[in-house]
């Protein structure tokens, strides 16, 4: 769903950019925050997919009659409305008369210069109106507002309420308020129900940040003369009063996984069972023993990493806690801290609250046995070599990014974070990871004598069905997991109760050819716990069920589908022929009819399934759509060279 805002030439510039950021930095990714012109506000296209709508402070009123109508008619059939710096008048038909102004009333016109927007309660005859007064923000009192236990100071106030008390009405309800010397003297926000929608007004501006420009300046010269740490604390309170207010209009802001603005220390683990694992690692990535009172410095070509014995590890990591809020630029992200645990150690819960490393390791085992998987004597299985950290830069990029890492690490690896600063995506995309987000990337290694590099096509194929096939066991979600279902080339979906389409992963594949072998890693990023408005596998569990989804588990289970698939998938040097009939069975798109627009003129094919040879999407032209084209011609696409919508039908050329 998109948050709106308003970007109309009534608008400060300064303002519709503050806006968004503000919004964006609570919001992202459960909603995108855009801007929309007057233009396309007016054409009403926008209707069916906004979250909120936006008016930032505006130098004077929109008044474009058709634009007032469109606004007060969205929200009273159900829209949200949020006005930032107005002037918010309520009239009351029962207040003029018992003032004995009836005649004023009847005669009483609103200034068209200034009015922006008007509702009207018919039954009781009450009128609010909101207007924008052309305020600049250099000249606004700064003001104290408290909401509940939230008190912030230093906000602009460039709007006020008229004819509203502390009580308000039925129409009208006060949120938040002024306070000087420790007493509410006016309203600085209030809740307008109107129709099925409703609206919050704000006189105060609550999406301009304390510590930039144009506020820190007012706040730290006399007459507030407030300190760096006190603005600081205020910029705080001011973003949970934004968060407050938009979560009274209903929005639900995603959860905030971790306090930290910078990479954390990252904890390498194996099995208690297998305490040799770690010891293996290690020592293929320097022939220095890891001693208690100094690390072993690696420096890689995109990072450089210091390893320490996790005797250590506590203080490293709450020193890294600490300092997190001083070292948001990137600049300032290396080097990247590795707490090394041997001798079959695990961190304690204390230490990774996002993830239980412990628990995973219980988790894994029990999942390789039912997956029918054995251990071998000098090796280990995928997750049994397990790097974790709570929040890092992108478990992508650390692995396929440093080359002496990637080249020289035992496989299988996994890197697994609850936070990621810098994802990444398919070709440029970035890959948010909110929180409930399960995002990992799994190293792999194999000699190209034993695997053709064409059939590296296939290995993406391989792990989103692997997925899927997670999402069915009896430990994800069992029967409700029929569901979770594949969308070629690289996303998982799920099928919604009403039949909607809705994507909750995505697999990202990247390789590396040296000395003739090919090093693979897989990134997978899967929503598992988000609440809504995204999607999740917690959302398909019944509000009646056992089913117990843990992040944990989900992984453990995921990676050991995929090991299987994997075996067999070697044993065949490549071959995709073996898990053809269940992808087609797990895919979303057997028979369906899409339109082909990278010809002209745009083609109707029919989707076939795939080809065995290079993993390309077969397609056949339909009699009744294709001209000049025989009835048996296959059209192959690839990925690398077209975009995919699949699910509006389309197939159409990419643009760079």
């Amino acid at each position: 769903m998109n948050v709106l805002v308003y970007s109309g030439p009534e608008v400060l510039a300064s303002s519709v950019s503050h806006c968004i950021t503000s919004l964006r930095t609570i919001l992202v990714p459960n909603y995108a925050v855009q801007s929309i012109t007057k233009q396309l506000l007016s054409s009403q296209a926008w209707l069916g997919s906004c979250a909120l709508l936006v008016f930032p402070v505006c130098r004077s009123a929109p008044i474009d009659p058709a634009l007032r109508s469109t606004v007060e008619r969205y929200v009273q059939d159900g829209g949200k409305l949020l006005t930032i710096g107005a002037t918010v008048k309520l009239q009351s038909r029962e207040a003029i008369s018992a003032a004995g102004l009836q005649e004023r009333l009847s005669k009483m016109t609103l200034s068209p210069q200034n009015t922006a927007l008007v509702f009207s309660d018919k039954p009781s005859g009450n009128k609010v109106s909101v207007s924008f007064e052309g305020r600049t923000i250099e000249n606004a009192q700064l003001a104290t507002v408290s909401l509940g236990d939230l008190r912030v100071h230093g906000l602009p106030r460039v709007g006020s309420f008229e004819g509203i008390d502390g009580v308000g009405s039925a129409m009208l309800e006060p949120l938040a308020h002024i306070v000087e010397d420790e007493a509410r003297t006016s309203v600085a926000t209030a809740k307008l129900s109107y129709g099925k929608g409703c609206a919050i007004l704000c006189a105060c501006l609550v999406d301009h940040p304390l510590t930039a420009e144009p506020l820190k300046p007012q706040l730290t010269r006399p007459p507030s003369s407030m300190s760096d740490d006190q603005v600081q604390n205020a910029e705080h309170q001011r973003q949970q009063l934004l968060r407050c207010t938009l979560e009274l209009l209903g929005l639900v802001p995603p959860e905030k996984t971790s306090n930290s603005l910078s990479p954390l220390p990252q904890f390498l683990t194996c099995p208690p069972a297998k305490p040799w694992v770690v010891d293996h690692v290690l020592a293929a990535l320097s022939n220095k023993p890891l001693l208690s009172d100094r690390p072993i410095v690696l420096q890689d070509s995109n990072d450089t990493f210091y390893y320490y014995l996790a005797s250590e590890g506590w203080q490293i990591l709450d020193k890294a806690r600490q300092e997190s809020g001083r070292r948001t630029d990137p600049s300032l992200w290396n080097p990247k801290h590795v707490l090394v645990y041997r001798d079959g150690l695990l961190p304690s819960a204390e230490q990774t609250p996002l993830f239980n490393v412990r628990k995973f390791h219980e988790e894994l085992a029990p999942a390789r046995r039912n997956a029918g998987l054995h251990d071998q004597e000098d090796a280990w299985g995928m997750g049994e070599a397990f790097l974790y950290g709570e929040v890092v830069t992108s478990t992508q990029t650390m692995l396929d990014k440093n080359t002496r890492l990637l080249s020289s690490i035992p496989t299988p690896l996994v890197s697994l974070a609850s936070h990621q600063l810098a994802g990444r995506g398919r070709g440029t995309n970035i890959w948010l990871s909110p929180s409930g987000c399960l995002q990992f990337s799994l190293l792999l290694r194999v000699a190209l004598s034993d695997f053709p590099a064409s059939k590296l096509v296939f290995v993406q194929y391989l792990f989103g069905l692997a997925v899927v096939e997670a999402c069915r066991d009896d430990g994800v979600l069992g029967k409700e997991g029929k569901r979770v279902r594949l969308k070629w080339p690289n996303d998982v979906y799920v099928v919604t109760s009403d039949g909607e389409k809705k994507k909750i992963g995505g697999i990202l594949v990247n390789t590396s050819f040296s000395g003739g072998k090919v090093d693979i890693v897989i990134g997978s990023g899967l929503n598992v716990f988000n609440p809504p408005p995204i999607q999740s596998l917690l959302q398909l569990v019944p509000s009646q069920s056992d089913i117990s989804l843990t992040m944990e588990r989900t992984a453990a289970i995921i990676l050991t589908k995929f090991e299987g698939l994997w075996t067999t998938f070697l044993q065949h040097k490549g071959s995709f022929e073996p898990f053809l009939d269940l992808y087609y069975d797990r895919w979303l798109h057997s028979d369906q009819l899409v339109e082909l627009t990278t010809v002209t003129p745009p083609q109707m094919v029919r989707i076939i399934g795939i080809t065995s040879g290079h993993g390309l999407l077969r397609t056949m032209p339909e009699r009744d759509g294709w001209s000049g084209g025989g009835g048996g011609t296959y059209i192959d696409l690839q990925p690398d060279g077209n975009s995919f919508d699949l699910m509006a039908g389309l197939i159409k050329a990419k643009t760079l």
